[in-house]
């Protein structure tokens, strides 16, 4: 799904036509579908990612939509530069009403192969980068009057598994955040929404551009989440996102595997773990 027809027509715009939407990794993936998507309903684009190849051809694509676009390069784990560009969005536009923190990459390795390193790197963009698209634009988004926080987690912020640690900690850091922050926004009667997200197997190049601990074959790693695990198109990730911000949901789950897997975490509570490291075995080196 392409997000056009009526899923995007009509009254279904009202929500977004005319708003100042950031996306952040919007280079790629769930990002550009988010950009696509918001396009065609009229939203006015504030795009972003550190690939400004792939950051231009969303651009391109957007543009040919009619949408207005602003476009910088940005790695969001910088949090000055970050702090700098919510103040070059807002005096370009004006206004800024919805945050789309999008932008993450993906390492695969256990906790005693893992360096200090790689596991901040990962909690530097997937999660502070989150906290560093929050604090700059909230402030925008409060006074806006009609704002909207996004933030993308995973699957993984749902349930953990075997060497997933780092990536499992950055995106359950995101969940809580995110689920603290509309407690905080619904407390203080504040006019912004806020919304989790957790994709389930989506067709992107994370998996592909992941870095891996030593010992670990990353090609056959990649190859198995595409031939496996990569069951949704972003386009159809995006539809479920945008359909789920405009209704205000504050969780938003997209595939049937990702609400299979939470059911089971609820259900089983602790239990799933004994029976995901069981499952993991034949996969862990």
């Amino acid at each position: 799904m392409r997000g056009g027809g009526r899923e995007t027509g009509g009254r279904h715009d009202a929500y977004f036509k005319g708003k100042v939407c950031v996306i952040t990794g919007a280079g790629s993936g769930i990002g550009r579908a988010l950009a696509e998507n918001l396009a065609r309903r009229g939203a006015k684009l504030a795009l972003s990612d550190i690939d400004t190849e792939g950051l231009a051809e969303t651009v391109r694509r957007c543009e040919q939509l009619g949408a207005e676009v602003k476009s910088d390069r940005l790695n969001v784990a910088e949090r000055e530069a970050v702090l700098l560009y919510a103040d070059a969005v807002k005096a370009h536009f004006g206004v800024v009403h919805q945050i789309y923190n999008n932008a993450g990459i993906a390492y695969h390795g256990n906790v005693i192969k893992s360096e200090f390193k790689d596991i901040e790197r990962i909690m530097d963009v997937d999660f502070w980068g989150v906290v560093n698209g929050t604090k700059a634009f909230l402030p925008m988004l409060m006074e806006s009057g009609a704002g909207h926080v996004v933030n993308v987690s995973s699957l993984f912020g749902l349930i953990a598994i075997p060497g997933q640690s780092a990536y499992n900690a950055a995106k359950f850091a995101v969940r809580g955040f995110t689920e603290s922050l509309r407690q905080e926004m619904l407390l203080g009667k504040h006019p912004v929404k806020v919304t989790c997200v957790h994709p389930g197997g989506i067709k992107t190049a994370v998996a592909r551009n992941a870095t891996y601990a030593e010992g670990i074959d990353g090609k056959s790693a990649a190859s198995m989440f595409d031939a496996k695990l990569a069951m949704h198109t972003p386009e159809m990730a995006a539809q479920t996102i945008t359909e789920g911000v405009r209704k205000g949901h504050g969780r938003v789950l997209i595939g049937w595997e990702a609400k299979l897997l939470d059911a089971f975490v609820r259900i089983t509570a602790s239990g799933y773990q004994r029976i995901a490291a069981v499952v993991q075995r034949p996969y862990q080196p």
